[in-house]
């Protein structure tokens, strides 16, 4: 109670002053100025104006994206408060991404993600090849805070939603994007519109990016950071009456870039951060693809009802080189499936004075993988002493599994404007999970298992997991929210609502180094307060949001790795509660008809209360030094992963209008990460200390509209900076402290063509 009368008065003090400004501006307006364009966006599942949403949400349009050559929705970390996406280790295009200190780093299959992905309506379960590149779209949404009175699939940190286009056109019309840049980029994106009439219509968008390595595995000499992807998307739109609409799309990512194996920080180590002796293979492929049908009918003024039936599946084969040298010391290769089904209906409402969303939602999935464990210094005849030439040097642990998913869930939301100044929301939603996980973990004297390729490998001993079980998860999570417009342009409200993770099955469980693992692992609650104040200042020349929260999350999941005997244990704790609490503040303000700042800043204090870890028996165990393990509170020895205190960023338009009615637009930023831990438990060698990051891009776009020519530079101070890694010492495991890097400075050609 007394953190939240302390974020209340924080609140009425900020809301005061800029209340007060908003006063003054008003007895004192002048349009010295253009105005701001509005966004509308759907986090509500209808459309409104951004600045009007009582939700904490960031949009940002294709023309934006575009203009300031974004590649990929990783870029959005530099502009969007409290958010972290991030490519995962050895990969270039699976996601991680955490908002305000809610998130999750393992992308291993049978994981929930804490940030839900959506493209359009449709949930992606699973991370792999969802760094999605910018093409295509009309905008992105970045919604913060539980989500799941409003949404197909709780999501307890918050939503990414990927808006495609849809069929606008009159006539058929086109675009293509060609690029040219740093590392021998090149990139081409083209997409058309060909509406056959005004009932039927086709849409289509292809892209094709390589790019170069930033490095070189200067043992086998192949590029690495490379680019090797291919995307298209296809979608048929048919509007039988005026009161119905279908929309079928099809899209699909094949990223074929070569495995990343990171960078080795610990002698020996290349003089590049982008280097590597890898020795594991830098074979790499993820596929994606998804096949959608949605459906709407406009039954009179008031109501909508709306169907989205999707299916997804996917395919991961790589490599991950843990120790980065030649010899497979600690290798991992890896292969990964999945697929989901899922249908959602939905009931939109708009009356009067009321409007929401009612609707129920079925999700299937499976997720599925196997890899190896490779330890190639471990010697069976020393450590068992057995007999000389009783087995090969070298052991694998083989770890395979699957988690089926089979999800329910009623949700809704609604709104009343008790006054045409207040409103109240109320929504609720029910979930009921069920999960059924499969986990088996054998151990082969030999430098990988049959599974991967080596079929002279011998069994080492009994299976050390080796399990089927099912859970059931249940749960009821409520949401309020009341709202009050100040004036027509200013909005102030207040909300309460708590989201939920099923629990599930560790799928590297280790049954002999932790033998609770058979019974899984609990779900996760996250309670939040949100006050937050939100519109337009000085006659509509700022554009602004901000908001202070207060959560309360319990029984965190957290994925801790470790050292075991002969083999590489896991153990997934509900580790006790934490307290996250911070300020965010994102604007946008046009100073002139040529100039226009925008920027963002946020502030996150995220605190473990209770770190319940389990320890295995070894020296840092001397709370139960004679048992196998035990759960002890480290609280104060950890901290949350990627989730700096303070980020920020800056950033300005600059349009010189031409003559013959071309412009001429300079775009700098500058964006600020504080000092973050990739674990949870602190590595000096590898957490990343506070950095700053420059952009600049100079964008020429014709008379029409129709061509543009910009130059795009990104990290122009070529700093560099870890965004993962992995920490495995010792001798046996090569002490193998890796760190993987963001891109380093890039300068890019783009052109552009509407036609």
């Amino acid at each position: 109670m007394n953190r939240l009368v302390k974020t209340v008065l924080l609140a009425g003090a900020a809301w005061g002053a800029l209340s007060a400004s908003a006063v003054a501006q008003e007895a004192a307006a002048e349009p010295q100025a253009s105005t701001v364009d509005d966004i509308v966006v759907t986090a509500r599942r209808r459309e409104e104006s951004l600045k009007d949403v009582p939700v904490a949400v960031s949009a940002f349009s294709s023309a934006q994206l575009e203009q300031k050559g974004a590649a990929d929705i990783t870029e959005l970390t530099r502009t969007a408060p409290s958010l972290t996406l991030q490519a995962a280790r050895g990969s270039n295009s699976t996601l991680i991404s955490f908002i305000r200190g809610v998130g999750q780093q393992d992308p291993l299959w049978g994981f929930d993600p804490g940030v839900g992905l959506y493209m359009d309506d449709v949930y992606v379960a699973r991370p792999q090849a969802a760094v999605l590149d910018i093409f295509d779209i009309q905008r992105i949404e970045i919604l913060r805070g539980p989500q799941g009175t409003l949404y197909g699939r709780n999501t307890i940190g918050g939503a990414i939603k990927y808006v495609t286009k849809r069929i606008d056109a009159d006539e058929p019309e086109g675009q293509i994007r060609a690029s040219y840049g740093s590392f021998n980029q090149r990139d081409i994106v083209a997409s058309a519109e060909l509406p056959f009439n005004e009932k039927f219509g086709i849409s289509a968008a292809v892209a094709r990016y390589l790019r170069d390595g930033y490095g070189t595995n200067l043992n086998t000499g192949n590029e690495h950071y490379n680019k090797d992807v291919t995307a298209a998307r296809m979608s048929a739109e048919w509007t039988p009456t005026n009161n119905l609409f279908f929309r079928l799309a099809g899209d699909i990512v094949k990223d074929d870039s070569n495995a990343r194996h990171g960078h080795r920080e610990l002698a020996p180590s290349p003089a590049s951060v982008y280097d590597t002796n890898a020795g594991a293979g830098d074979r790499n492929s993820v596929t994606a693809k998804g096949l959608s049908l949605t459906g709407e009918w406009n039954v009179n003024d008031w109501l909508t009802l709306k169907s989205v039936s999707a299916y997804r599946d996917g395919q991961t084969r790589g490599n991950i080189d843990f120790d980065n040298l030649p010899q497979p010391i600690l290798d991992i290769p890896a292969r990964y499936d999945d697929d989901q089904f899922s249908q959602e209906f939905q009931a939109v409402l708009n009356g009067d004075r009321w409007s929401g969303v009612a609707g129920v939602y079925y999700l299937d999935a499976t997720a599925s993988g196997a890899f190896d464990t490779v330890l190639g210094l471990y010697n069976a005849n020393t450590a068992l002493s057995l007999p000389p030439g009783t087995f090969p040097v070298g052991l694998t642990t083989l770890t395979a599994g699957s988690v089926d998913t089979k999800s329910y869930a009623v949700f809704g939301d609604f709104s009343y404007d008790v006054t045409d100044a207040l409103s109240v929301s109320v929504g609720a939603r029910w979930t009921h999970d069920e999960k059924t996980g499969t986990v088996f973990r054998q151990q082969y004297a030999g430098i990988r298992s049959p599974s991967f390729g080596n079929a002279g490998a011998v069994l080492f001993g009994a299976p050390r997991t080796n399990y089927t079980r099912t859970r059931e998860f249940e749960k009821f999570t409520p949401r309020v929210s009341v709202s009050y417009k100040l004036n027509p342009d200013l909005t102030t409200y207040v909300s309460w609502g708590q989201g939920f993770k099923s629990g599930g099955f560790d799928m590297r469980g280790d049954a002999v180094a932790y033998p609770d693992t058979v019974k899984g692992y609990d779900p996760e609650t996250v309670e939040t307060w949100e006050i937050g104040l939100k519109g337009s200042l000085f006659d509509n020349r700022l554009n602004f949001a901000t908001a202070i929260y207060d959560s309360s999350y319990e029984d965190q999941q957290i994925t801790t790795q470790y050292p075991s005997g002969s083999t590489v244990a896991s153990v997934v704790d509900n580790v006790g509660s934490s307290s996250i609490r911070g300020w965010e503040f994102e604007g946008r303000l046009r100073v002139s008809d040529n100039l226009t700042v925008n920027g963002m800043l946020s502030y996150t204090d995220a605190k473990f209360d209770q770190f319940l870890a389990y320890i295995p028996t070894g020296p840092l165990n001397a709370s139960c030094p004679t048992q196998p393990g035990c759960f002890v509170d480290v609280s104060n020895q950890r901290d949350f992963q990627n989730t700096p205190e303070w980020t920020g960023s800056i950033g300005a338009t600059y349009t010189h209008w031409m003559a013959n009615g071309s412009n001429l637009a300079f775009i700098p930023s500058a964006s600020y990460r504080g000092d973050y831990q990739l674990f949870e438990t602190a590595s000096p060698v590898l957490d990343q200390g506070a950095f700053w990051m420059f952009d600049a891009s100079l964008v020429w776009t014709s008379s029409d509209d129709r061509l543009t020519v910009g130059v795009h530079g990104k990290n122009l101070s070529d700093e560099e900076y870890r965004v993962g890694g992995y920490v495995f010492p010792g001798a046996l495991f090569g002490d193998s402290l890796i760190g993987y890097y963001g891109a380093p400075r890039t300068v890019t050609a783009t052109v552009g063509l509407k036609f």
